[in-house]
């Protein structure tokens, strides 16, 4: 049985392990799983917010961080790797009717780096690497937001190079 394990894992792609590493994460943070958590995030991660301010929810799951008044749970509609070759995966999600969340992670060697997280913002991420591919004034749109339940709603909305 470890054998077939193995070969299972030798046919993952970069790409597919960081998507598993980063559902993993989730998993794990549900589950309150800390070991899981430390070994799959670096301790200097580096962290971005857009969003309000009271609304740092996984900046507090991921340092153990007291949760405030509301405990929020993340709960991924999707996870999804963006661009092959960049160790980047973005996981979007709701709360309802009125929060809409967005992180993009970084991965190196499995391990991830690097954590923007977006809460009720419309979220265009682009590669400027990618030239003529869906050529858009130099860029290519590579992932866009879809929060169905605030499509009526008003969001900021930003653009991430990568």
């Amino acid at each position: 049985m470890e054998a077939h394990n193995v070969e299972i894992s030798t046919r993952l792609t970069p790409e597919m392990k960081n998507q598993g590493t980063i559902e993993l994460l989730y998993k794990a943070l549900q589950q309150g799983d800390t070991s899981t958590v430390t070994k799959v995030v670096a301790s200097d991660v580096e962290w971005w917010f857009h969003g309000p301010h009271h609304c740092q929810h996984m900046m507090r799951l991921l340092t153990g961080e007291p949760p405030r008044q509301v405990s929020f749970r993340f709960e991924p509609s999707s996870v999804q790797v963006v661009v092959p070759g960049h160790d980047c995966v973005i996981a979007e999600g709701w709360e309802g009717s009125r929060v809409y969340w967005v992180h993009v992670w970084k991965l190196k060697d499995g391990v991830v780096t690097e954590l923007r997280e977006y809460f009720n913002t419309w979220l265009t991420v682009t590669d400027y690497s990618l030239g003529a591919v869906g050529w858009d004034m130099g860029r290519c749109t590579v992932w866009e937001s879809v929060p169905r339940d605030l499509a009526r709603g008003s969001l900021p909305s930003l653009l991430l190079a990568i």
